[in-house]
């Protein structure tokens, strides 16, 4: 029993450190490696628990309340916290350095792994029909069209914004496709935050943790009810938002020298001398999660 249970704990805190180091990443989603790893539905389904638990509180009704957190797997979602914020604290400088000085193979490990999620997910889907073909089509060129939008970099946010920012980024995060680092991104907060992370500025770090809390209790109740309802529709939809951010992923974008990689999202021809290597990172990034995949699926109850 004991040695069951410490590697079920073991297996959560690994996947929720593979969970923060995408999260870090612009143009990455945490919740591209839940669904990778076969935990997304049953991650919506605990935070969705903890939503309403929250929500009875408020509202006065101790038991209820008590009734629905009883019913969340505590284990399961501290071990994914721990993985999650562990990777966060060790990781955000060392992105935020590979950003600068490797963009480019940092950019195609990720858009290796998210194409092949793409690719793999397509399985998550009972049955495709014309419908979810041209939906699928649709959410990505919008996607892709909407990502080649960018703002400047805000200093010294407002309390407001900050809480505002985290309410929007840890929806993004949840959504497999959607980076809430490059909402961050999009909004000019990417630098102001992480740099808060990587300094252990604890104030705006709180003020963002507050707005995540709020954004990801509104949230994932919603999203619980359209998974259970319009499943394959859903998983359409997170494919072609996976799809249309292979956009901000491509290695090799142009225009302003301070927005290299990550962060610009106006695309390059590659030129001869990067693109062997990209292509061979990519390509092994793929082959990784496609081997991710086939372990959460083996993970997953009968």
């Amino acid at each position: 029993m004991f040695p069951r249970v410490f590697a079920d704990v073991l297996t959560n805190l690994a996947r929720g450190l593979a969970m923060g180091a995408a999260d870090v990443v612009p143009g990455v989603s945490g919740g591209t490696v839940a669904l990778l790893l076969g935990i997304y539905d049953r991650l919506v389904r605990q935070i969705a628990h903890l939503s309403t638990a929250a929500g009875w509180l408020f509202r006065g009704r101790l038991r209820a309340a008590l009734a629905m957190a009883w019913r969340a797997e505590w284990a399961f979602l501290a071990a994914l916290a721990a993985g999650i914020a562990i990777a966060v604290l060790a990781l955000v400088e060392l992105v935020r350095l590979g950003i600068d000085k490797q963009p480019v193979g940092l950019s195609a490990a990720f858009f290796g792994l998210v194409a092949m999620t793409v690719v793999t997910t397509r399985r998550e889907v009972s049955r495709w029909r014309a419908g979810l073909v041209v939906l699928f089509v649709a959410v990505a060129v919008g996607v892709f069209v909407l990502l080649g939008v960018r703002t400047g970099s805000v200093t010294d946010p407002a309390a407001v914004t900050i809480i505002a920012a985290g309410a929007l980024a840890i929806c993004a995060m949840i959504l497999p496709g959607i980076s809430g680092a490059f909402v961050l991104l999009l909004l000019g907060l990417y630098d102001p935050i992480t740099e808060a992370v990587a300094e252990r500025e604890l104030g705006t770090v709180a003020l963002f943790a507050l707005g995540a809390a709020l954004g990801l209790g509104l949230f994932s109740r919603l999203l619980q009810y359209v998974l259970e309802r319009w499943r394959d529709a859903v998983i359409v939809v997170l494919m072609g938002m996976m799809a249309g951010s292979l956009r901000v992923l491509w290695p090799w974008p142009v225009g302003d020298a301070d927005a290299e990689g990550f962060g610009n999202a106006a695309l390059g021809a590659p030129p001869a001398s990067d693109l062997l290597r990209a292509i061979v990172v990519a390509t092994v990034a793929g082959a990784v999660a496609a081997g991710l995949h086939r372990f959460g699926a083996r993970q997953r109850p009968a």
